[in-house]
């Protein structure tokens, strides 16, 4: 009879299938099964002896030559199965590296560059997404995975084109970090394209005076904080007021302006802001009114003065003041572009070029590039407007300018 092949599941199981548990080559090509390591077994009986034998293989492939060799000999002991023949010395093997371990180093190296919490987060999560497809589809080395699982896996992110796009950079720098240190035999991103249009740079969407009114209106609609109870609420609408003040007065993101620390961050009039690329205090000014409601919160809230409840991480308390915010979009709605608490940093910049603050100014402000903020803010520059309109002036006036002809009717 031919000899049986199966992998039986060890304490310690990569996968987590339990001890001693049986599997099967068809169990394992079901959908979802998450594969392993575990040592592949062979049973029967060979001249009148039943014996269950180690083939030493965890791929089936590898394991099914050496089952046939011993089928072959009819015999536990004849024939020359795989498993006798003589090993490669352990330099001369490819090294095989896990899915794990690339992920880990990989992350190593840009948390050493220095990088952005923000940018740190976005490697994180597309590497959270792979490891979670490759668990999927039962993937533990680096190499099984290849070009059409990459297909599959581009195939099934949900974010917007150009969210897609920038994801599509992490993956293949990702691939690319690992092809320098030869743990792929070949590029696996190569194929994969941006999507159509990703490349067109957004329009930046500011609130306008129009919208930043119906907010404030909102404000005052919401009231102030409710006693514990039903609908217990430890904020009020004079909280979000102050909190949309300091994000369009200094163009600071949520996670800022959520942790602001009155005590590190304001000096008289001046908000620090960051430290610039030439190592210099960066500061933006605020007037009077703000900095005696930034002290009064500071009075009642301590250094931290938009930290509410037991939230102790950024995240959470970014997160609770989204939602905050959140509630006062939805009573001052609708808007024509979806409110968000990062367009008051778009609203700060366009305050400052509607006032003819130069480009550069402006670029250093919100730590962008001139070019940066010209290509998303052009609506808002004046100098731009004035520029286009002599260019159109000069072209037009040496052209022939007819005389006004009145049409006789019927």
């Amino acid at each position: 009879m031919p000899l049986a092949l199966y992998r039986r599941h060890r304490r310690d199981c990569k996968s987590g299938h339990p001890e001693g548990q049986r599997s099967s080559e068809y169990d394992e090509r079901k959908k979802g099964w998450k594969r392993c390591e575990c040592p592949i077994f062979t049973s029967g009986t060979l001249q009148g002896r039943f014996k269950r034998q180690n083939t030493g293989q965890w791929e089936w492939t590898a394991a099914q030559p050496i089952a046939r060799d011993w089928e072959t000999a009819g015999s536990w002991e004849g024939g020359s199965p795989s498993l006798a023949a003589p090993k490669a010395p352990q330099s001369e093997a490819p090294q095989r590296t896990s899915i794990q371990d690339a992920i880990c180093a990989f992350l190593a190296h840009r948390e050493n560059r220095g990088l952005t919490q923000s940018t740190l987060k976005k490697y994180r999560t597309l590497t959270r997404q792979l490891c979670a497809f490759a668990e999927s589809r039962g993937y533990m080395k680096l190499d099984q995975l290849g070009v059409s699982d990459m297909d599959v896996f581009y195939a099934s992110w949900k974010d917007g084109i150009r969210s897609k796009a920038k994801k599509l950079e992490t993956l293949k720098s990702f691939v690319k970090f690992c092809r320098k240190r030869k743990w792929m035999p070949e590029d696996i991103t190569e194929d994969l394209q941006a999507p159509e249009g990703s490349s067109i740079p957004p329009n930046k969407a500011p609130f306008t005076d129009a919208e930043l009114d119906r907010l404030f209106k909102s404000c005052d609609e919401i009231g102030g904080p409710k006693p514990r109870g039903p609908g217990y609420r430890p904020w009020g609408g004079e909280d979000v007021r102050d909190f949309i003040f300091l994000s369009i007065y200094t163009g600071l993101r949520i996670s800022d302006v959520s942790t602001f620390n009155i005590a590190d961050r304001l000096n008289g009039n001046d908000v620090f802001l960051r430290m610039h690329k030439t190592k210099k205090e960066l500061y933006t000014w605020i007037p009077d009114w703000l900095v005696v409601r930034l002290r009064e919160r500071e009075k009642n809230h301590g250094a931290l003065i938009f930290k509410a409840g037991e939230a102790a991480t950024m995240r959470n308390i970014s997160e609770r003041w989204r939602d905050n915010v959140g509630k006062i979009f939805k009573l001052a709605g609708p808007f024509d572009t979806p409110p968000t608490p990062h367009r008051f940093r778009h609203t700060f910049v366009r305050m400052l070029l509607e006032k003819g603050v130069p480009i550069a100014d402006v670029a250093e402000l919100v730590g962008d590039s001139e070019e940066v903020v010209r290509k998303h803010y052009a609506k808002w520059v004046p100098e731009r407007q004035a520029r286009l309109t002599k260019i159109l002036r000069e072209a037009f006036d040496d052209k022939p300018k007819p005389k006004l002809v009145v049409m006789k009717t019927g």
